[in-house]
């Protein structure tokens, strides 16, 4: 007998003999201890009707008896019954304050109900007592586990090409017109005026971004669509105008952008600030906010004189500029919006290159828009370092002086 009570409670069926058995032991037996195993033995067959017929029974002849209670909340529960089973717990707990096993089985019904909170109160309330209870212990990890949330789906992201691509028809599809030159694009604005798009810009942002392809290209046109140079202000205009170093002949790119002679062979633009586009000034856009060239040019410079960088020391690590920990005889003017060229001819940068650099001439790179290349034209093995580095596609080539008497090309 002590062997089939085992199986019962290991939750293993019985053989037809075995619960033939149980059955005439519990008949012959007083109390409810055998005919309670009989009733999880057929609970263990899948036999929950018949089951719930005897818990019934032993319910009414045992009515204080909490084992009796658990039992029926079991075959209930084999029955898709949970409202019923978890009345009958509480029944349990009205007779045995803290049961842990009604507890226990209290806690797995809030948690398939999703109410977490009384899910922890409940297995809280059993380690409280025993701390080594493993059921509680894996009700309390399934709590843990439920409430972390699910990782978000990876974001599948557009190549590039796939990107420009996109953009481009939906520019057409909009009626924005526009054309690609190079690694821009051209756009046609609101004003009627031309707009340069750094394409590669706007292909970092939606890469760093959360946006769908088809969401983020959408904003994009819309954006670009109702973009104009000017709203018409000279005062919008001189707050925002800033100058910008670029090579001779770029005029043939930005054909109509207001421009003039700049030191060493360059040429010097005007572009809106915008932390996205680059606009430049078309010169036809000054007469109608009654400004003259001298007046956006000296408001363009005193601008960037407001805006100076900061001056970093860095090194060059197979031909990639990498930030350095200490003094390496290298130093980048650091804004990283494209004025860095330009804010070199400051005074207010110039002197906080003295402060890092020291008195003296520097030799100058401007092959790359994201920031200028600052090195003491005394230190040949820096000046060396410089000369071998290249050009990035936006960048302007070759290498500079930078003296009191301004910037010339080497």
């Amino acid at each position: 007998m002590e062997h089939i009570r085992r199986k019962v409670e290991a939750g293993e069926p019985l053989r037809d003999t075995e619960l033939d058995t149980l059955r005439s032991a519990a008949r012959d037996t007083p109390g409810p201890t055998l005919r309670l195993a009989v009733a999880h033995a057929l609970v263990n067959a899948g036999a929950e009707r018949d089951a719930l017929h005897l818990l019934e029974s032993l319910r009414r002849d045992f009515p204080q008896d909490v084992q009796v209670r658990l039992g029926l909340a079991r075959a209930l529960l084999g029955l898709e019954r949970p409202g019923d089973a978890e009345a009958v717990l509480r029944e349990a707990l009205v007779l045995n304050p803290g049961d842990p096993e009604a507890l226990k089985v209290l806690a797995v019904l809030a948690l398939r109900r999703g109410e977490h909170g009384r899910a922890r109160a409940y297995v809280a309330e059993v380690l409280e007592k025993d701390p080594f209870d493993s059921e509680a212990q894996l009700v309390q990890a399934e709590l843990e586990s439920a409430d972390v949330p699910p990782p978000p789906a990876p974001r599948v992201q557009a190549l590039r090409s796939e990107f420009s691509a996109t953009l481009l028809a939906a520019l057409h599809r909009a009626g924005v017109a526009c054309r690609r030159q190079g690694k821009d694009l051209l756009v046609k604005l609101a004003s009627g005026e031309v707009g340069r798009v750094d394409v590669a810009s706007l292909y970092a942002a939606y890469r760093d971004g959360a946006e769908e392809l088809s969401a983020y290209v959408a904003g994009l046109v819309a954006q670009l669509g109702g973009l104009s140079v000017l709203d018409g202000e000279a005062r919008s205009l001189e707050t925002r105008v800033r100058p910008v170093l670029r090579p001779a002949g770029f005029s043939a790119q930005a054909v109509g952008a207001l421009h003039r002679p700049g030191p060493a062979g360059l040429e010097v633009f005007y572009v809106l600030e915008d932390p996205e586009f680059v606009h430049y000034l078309p010169e036809a856009s000054l007469a109608p906010a009654g400004l003259s060239v001298e007046a956006v040019d000296a408001r363009a410079w005193r601008n960037l004189e407001a805006q100076p960088a900061p001056v970093r020391p860095v090194v060059l690590d197979e031909g990639q500029v990498v930030l350095a920990e200490t003094l390496s005889g290298l130093w980048a003017v650091a804004g990283g919006d494209g004025y860095d060229a330009a804010r070199v001819l400051t005074a207010e940068q110039q002197r906080r290159l003295v402060l890092h650099t020291g008195t003296g001439p520097l030799r100058i790179h401007l092959g790359r828009r994201e920031f200028a290349l600052v090195c003491r034209e005394s230190d040949a093995p820096s000046c060396e370092s410089l000369s071998r580095l290249g050009t990035a596609p936006d960048g302007i080539a070759g290498l500079f002086r930078l003296s009191g008497e301004g910037l010339e090309r080497l």
